[in-house]
C-alpha cells in the first residue's frame, strides 16, 4: 500500500533529524510530484518515493539506501516506489556506497533527475539576493561550471539525468524551478 504524505512524514521522522537533509527530501518530493502531474502518472507514489528517498542517509550512511529499502518492504510499499529509491543515485567509485539498483522505469530515472540539481538549485537560490524569485535556468547552468561553488554536487549526474528523461537540461532545470518555488518556505525563502 502507498503510504499516504502523513504516514511518509512519520516514517522520515523516525529516521532523520537534520532539517537541511529533511529539506532536500522535500525539495525532490515537489519535483517528483511536478514531474509525475506532468506524465500522467500516481502523484503521490511519485511524491513519496522523494519524500523517503534518502530517508535512511543520516543514520545508515554506509549501506545507504538499503535500510529504508527493507522497512518500506515490511510496510508493504509497492515494489515501484521501492524500486525508485534503490535506483536513485550512481554507482560511481565517488559515492560512498554501491548498492544501487540499476534504473528501468519512468520513476527511477525522474529520481535519479530530480535528486542532485533540487540541492545545487536551492545552493544557487541561497547566494542570491532574491533567492528562487528570479533564479532562472541560464544562472545555474552558469553556476554549474564554477567547479568551486557547491563543489560536492556531482555536475555529471545533473546532466545525465537531465538525459535520461528525455528533457534538454535548460527545460529541466527550468521545471526544478518551477517545482520548488511553491514551496520556499520550506527552504526558509
Amino acid at each position: 500500500m502507498i503510504p499516504t504524505r502523513e504516514e511518509a512524514l512519520k516514517i522520515l521522522d523516525e529516521y532523520v533529524t537534520n532539517i537541511n537533509l529533511k529539506r532536500h527530501m522535500f525539495a525532490v518530493e515537489a519535483v517528483l510530484r511536478g514531474y509525475a502531474k506532468k506524465f500522467g502518472e500516481d502523484e503521490n507514489a511519485w511524491g513519496i518515493a522523494g519524500l523517503l528517498h534518502d530517508a535512511d542517509w543520516e543514520k545508515h550512511p554506509k549501506v545507504h539506501p538499503k535500510v529504508i529499502i527493507d522497512d518500506l518492504r515490511k510496510r508493504g510499499v509497492p515494489e515501484e516506489i521501492i524500486h525508485a529509491i534503490a535506483s536513485h543515485g550512481n554507482n560511481s567509485p565517488d559515492f560512498p556506497t554501491n548498492h544501487m539498483e540499476p534504473r528501468e522505469s519512468r520513476l527511477d530515472h525522474a529520481i535519479f533527475a530530480s535528486d542532485e540539481i533540487s540541492g545545487f538549485v536551492i545552493a544557487c537560490a541561497l547566494v542570491r539576493p532574491d533567492r528562487l524569485n528570479t533564479l532562472e535556468a541560464s544562472s545555474v547552468i552558469k553556476k554549474m561550471k564554477d567547479k568551486g561553488f557547491a563543489r560536492q554536487v556531482n555536475r555529471q549526474d545533473i546532466i545525465g539525468g537531465a538525459e535520461e528523461l528525455g528533457i534538454p537540461l535548460q527545460d529541466h532545470i527550468a521545471f526544478v524551478i518551477d517545482q520548488l518555488r511553491p514551496i520556499k518556505s520550506v527552504f526558509g525563502f
